[in-house]
């Protein structure tokens, strides 16, 4: 007896046309996405538009960034999968309602807009706190290595470049001229082991994108990189800060991560917690009364040299402070609050290497990064 199956019949029509948005199920990521870049405001990029009169006819900037960020959210970053995307899954055709637009509209709206997308992460960190999701009561500053969209054998040392002088002749003249501005602004103690304006022979410059700095990658080994630098919120993981630097250091920038804490939600955290590589002197002054910092001297489980308490009073401040109970236990939630977003932005969504080049650009890159993540993890609670 043949079997009896469910009805199949590829050909047939629907006499009536569905509602693209029921293709998902509820409390799907893509409409939660949808609904929430309809809540934000985007005055910014439609002044860029209107300009152009009617006869222009761009994408809508609304469907452009839902698209753009939903990409981002699920680990596709390439606007030529973002654009194949619209013709193959189902959630991205819900985002574009019909639209296809092409790959290069794709990559130009996203470096086209730049400063707008940006100042869309502060929107959506605000929302997080209207949802509940960020309190303010403890922050972690944490920063991890990016690679660059840059090949390191498109990087050469100076010593190289002199035996090629004749190809890079353009090349190493503005490289002379940096180091005799740098050098002109040094104090001239007639201590010098090389000539003024002359690099070290190991110093790099990076061909494709001359704002990346040689650093080292989690893993081991160098490459052309920046140092993205995140502030989570103990509530519910929110990324409440997102910036990025070209300096391997993280010494200097705790109290910039700080402020903009403050310039997003207009208040500082009651405690910030943060590992050795951003203490230093400079630091705890400039953010005394401002926030309970809780920073670790040294690594944990060694010795680190004994500090000046004349010369470095609030190190030696914090040294002490950093042997009681209730510091110790605070900088315990550290690793688990400000490492896991790094991992997911790493391991789950596979952003590992920037999409774009130059300093300006991948800061804006890394925002929409942290704003995409950031969505995310608001739709999972919003469902929990």
């Amino acid at each position: 007896m043949a079997a009896n199956y469910i009805t199949y019949e590829p050909q047939q029509m629907l006499l009536l046309p569905e509602a693209i948005q029921d293709w998902l199920a509820e409390g799907h990521l893509a409409h939660f996405i949808g609904d929430t870049v309809d809540t934000l405001d985007l005055s910014a990029l439609h002044a860029r538009y209107d300009k152009d009169g009617p006869r222009n006819q761009p994408f809508h900037p609304a469907m452009m960034v839902k698209v753009l960020v939903y990409g981002y959210a699920t680990g596709v970053f390439s606007s030529r999968k973002i654009a194949r995307k619209l013709h193959e899954d189902v959630a991205f055709r819900v985002l574009a309602a019909g639209n296809f637009p092409a790959h290069r509209t794709i990559r130009e709206f996203r470096a086209f807009h730049l400063k707008e997308l940006s100042e869309l992460f502060v929107q959506v960190v605000r929302l997080a706190r209207e949802m509940g999701l960020v309190r303010l009561g403890t922050i972690a500053v944490d920063g991890t290595k990016l690679k660059a969209n840059a090949s390191r054998h498109k990087a050469m040392s100076y010593g190289h470049m002199v035996k090629a002088e004749a190809e890079l002749k353009a090349q190493i003249e503005v490289l002379l001229n940096k180091a005799r501005a740098a050098d002109e602004t040094e104090p001239k103690d007639g201590r010098y082991k090389r000539p003024f304006g002359v690099p070290e022979d190991k110093d790099q410059d990076n061909f494709t994108d001359p704002d990346s700095r040689i650093m080292p990658l989690a893993g081991g080994g160098f490459d052309p990189a920046y140092n993205a630098q995140t502030a989570v919120d103990e509530t519910a993981h929110i990324i409440v800060a997102a910036e990025l630097i070209n300096n391997a250091s993280d010494a200097r920038e705790l109290p910039t991560r700080v402020a903009a804490v403050k310039d997003a939600l207009g208040a500082y955290p009651e405690q910030t917690l943060a590992d050795a590589g951003y203490r230093s002197e400079a630091v705890f002054e400039a953010l005394a009364g401002c926030t309970e910092l809780v920073v670790a001297i040294g690594r944990e489980d060694k010795e680190h040299r004994a500090i000046n308490e004349a010369s470095l009073p609030l190190t030696a401040a914090m040294v002490t402070k950093m042997k009681t109970q209730p510091a110790r236990e605070a900088y315990r939630r550290r690793k688990w609050l400000a490492e896991p977003p790094n991992g997911w932005i790493k391991n789950v969504l596979g952003f590992r290497q920037f999409s774009m080049r130059g300093l300006h650009r991948v800061q804006a890159e890394w925002k929409l990064v942290c704003l995409a993540l950031n969505l995310r993890r608001m739709a999972t609670m919003q469902v929990a």
